[in-house]
């Protein structure tokens, strides 16, 4: 017998209704809490994600300033910036580094020093999502071919810029110094300013030495914004608002290419310095130590090959010789020490001295001896300078006594660093009494003056050093403190002359009798640099110096041909010019160029006159 079940239609009616009628409030209930949360956002949270949406879309980038140009005193460019292409990258936007590493290398090159130093950038502080160089100096193609692969490369991009360039290259490398890539030191010292922070924010190089340190704040300008709409790959779809950047100041150096220039090619092949300074206002002409190095290859970052040679060259191209180079100035100290003892009356100009070609002390067995090894016969001052006369000088010096000599000395600048804006310069070796005993070389003895006296032993110049003391005594003991900067965009720029007084003499008579006895180191007969007159077109007060490298026995001669070359004595020249209204003071070394009439006298004779013939003309 079959069962049937007989369906209640009554009941599915109410059943379906009642779940009809949960589902509808769990539909509504849900369009509910969906609109509250859509009135939530759009609403009550519409500021919030508005300034999100916002920031992910647009961004505010700074803008760096252009670098401001560096002139010589005749106009001529001697800093500039060029244009350049440097690929970079955002570490942050790129998927896989790696991948994009190598890629990249096929598409353009990346060699191991470029990984190294993006390795070394991208460790550094930075702000989030702040390119960072791979590779400078793009080519067009190498552009080309990194654009058309554009959409395969997140976080990539090729970034113009302008970057330093230094047209003369190593003549001026030292004076001007170079700018380079911002390192960890450097940025933890920006970080240390809350307004550097600001001005370096979009900047990726920083004076590091010369002219360019000296001046950074200056030279660097003020940092601009712009607000840019980036799309979903950070790529830049329009700028809305752009502040410009303010660029740097121009400066104008009372350097001369001209004579830098010259001094370079009358150094070719030598090692020395070559520093002259304008007598009336103080301003350095030329500033030249040789050998050096190209700037240029500092700015992009020069290889560790490269670096090494440098470094390790016994020449030593990164050491500035004119500022930080120091030498015993030798016989070129003779008119200071005979004006310094005019001025404690242990000598008069016609006081003499017999000379048999040596000096001893009272009670010392020691024979100091003169350059001529017969000796000079009787001499007085004048003589004793245009013939440099050691013995004289011995004998003045130890009647004038430590005490009286060093403050002489110190009024013209020696055993100081008298510059305004040389940041190289070191204050050398002025010696005395006090500065012996706090080195620990004990009392000081009368051997010591004597020494002192013909500019050897224990006193040490740099060539800055004598130029400025020879500009002093062109001036009549005048001060005009040597500077290198003349004017910021064009606007002259002061100085003030500080506490430094002025040298003024008992007698001022024996200024113009020095000038003469320094006149006749070139024009007399028997002078040291007499070999001058042959190209002589203007009238130069100078004195010839030979600094010995090393000691020889007291009885032995002084034997070149027996020396190593880089064991010869060093060669001085210092002079001014003309004698009556001096213009020009100059002095010159040349390492090893033992005979300073043949080698060191020549280059500043032609350095003479190029600047007095060119101001003729």
């Amino acid at each position: 017998m079959w069962e049937q079940s007989i369906r209640d239609k009554a009941y599915e009616r109410r059943l379906f209704r009642a779940r009809a009628i949960v589902a509808a409030v769990l539909v509504v209930s849900a369009l509910l809490t969906l609109a509250w949360r859509m009135t939530y956002l759009q609403v009550t949270l519409h500021e919030k994600y508005q300034d999100l949406s916002e920031n992910n879309r647009v961004k505010i980038r700074p803008i760096a300033p252009n670098r401001g140009l560096i002139y010589d005193r005749n106009g001529i460019l001697l800093a500039e910036n060029i244009p350049a292409y440097s690929l970079t990258l955002v570490p942050e936007k790129v998927d896989n580094l790696q991948e994009t590493l190598a890629f990249l290398d096929e598409l353009v090159g990346v060699s191991e020093r470029d990984l190294e130093q993006f390795e070394k950038r991208s460790s550094y502080r930075r702000r989030p999502y702040e390119p960072v160089v791979l590779r400078q100096r793009l080519s067009e193609e190498e552009i080309a071919a990194i654009m058309v692969n554009r959409f395969y490369l997140p976080g990539v991009d090729v970034e113009a810029q302008l970057i330093r360039h230094y047209p003369h290259g190593d003549a001026f490398a030292h004076v001007l110094g170079y700018v380079g890539r911002i390192n960890q030191r450097d940025q933890e010292r920006i970080e240390d300013d809350e307004e550097s922070q600001r001005r370096y924010s979009a900047t990726s190089h920083i004076g590091k030495t010369g002219i360019e340190r000296r001046y950074e704040d200056i030279l660097h300008g003020d940092v601009g914004y712009e607000r840019i709409e980036t799309n979903a790959r950070g790529r830049l779809l329009r700028t809305m608002q752009r502040e410009n950047p303010k660029p740097g100041t121009d400066l104008t150096l009372h350097l001369d290419s001209r004579l830098q220039l010259l001094a370079a090619e009358l150094l070719e092949g030598r090692r020395g310095a070559v520093v002259a300074i304008e007598v009336e206002t103080g301003g350095i002409l030329t500033l030249y130590s040789n050998p050096g190095y190209d700037p240029n290859a500092f700015v992009t970052g020069i290889s560790f090959d490269d670096y090494e040679a440098l470094t390790s060259s016994l020449d030593k191209p990164l050491f500035d010789r004119a500022t930080r180079g120091t030498y015993p100035p030798a016989s070129t100290l003779k008119p200071f020490v005979g004006l310094a003892a005019l001025e404690a009356g242990s000598t008069t100009w016609n006081y003499k001295v017999r000379d048999p070609g040596w000096f001893q002390l009272e009670n010392d067995d020691r024979f100091y001896r003169d350059w001529k090894r017969e000796g000079h016969g009787v001499v007085d001052l004048e003589m004793a300078v245009v013939e440099s006369c050691d013995t004289y000088f011995y004998d003045v010096a130890v009647k004038t006594g430590i005490d009286d000599l060093t403050p002489f000395l110190g009024q013209f600048g020696f055993g100081r660093d008298m510059s305004v804006d040389v940041i190289s310069a070191v204050s050398g070796i002025l010696p005395d009494r006090d500065w012996k005993r706090a080195t620990g070389r004990g009392p000081w003895y009368p051997g010591d003056t004597v020494n002192l006296g013909i500019g050897q032993g224990f006193m040490a110049v740099t060539p800055l050093q004598l130029a400025t003391a020879t500009a002093v005594l062109a001036n009549k003991g005048k001060w005009e403190v040597p500077r290198l900067l003349a004017a910021e965009d064009n606007v002259p720029t002061e100085f003030p002359h500080g506490d430094i007084p002025d040298i003024t003499l008992k007698d001022p008579s024996d200024w113009d009798r020095m000038f003469t006895a320094m006149d006749h180191v070139i024009t007399g007969r028997h002078g040291t640099a007499r070999a001058l007159r042959a190209n002589l077109d203007f009238p130069i007060a100078g004195k010839t110096g030979t600094a010995q490298v090393v000691g020889i026995e007291q009885d032995a001669e002084y034997d070149s041909e027996a020396l190593q070359e880089r064991l010869r004595d060093h060669a001085w020249f210092m002079a001014f010019s003309p004698i009556e209204k001096p213009q020009i003071a100059i002095a010159v070394i040349v390492e090893n160029g033992e005979s300073s009439g043949r080698t060191a006298a020549p280059i500043a004779q032609s350095i003479i006159n190029e600047y007095l013939g060119g101001a003729e003309g």
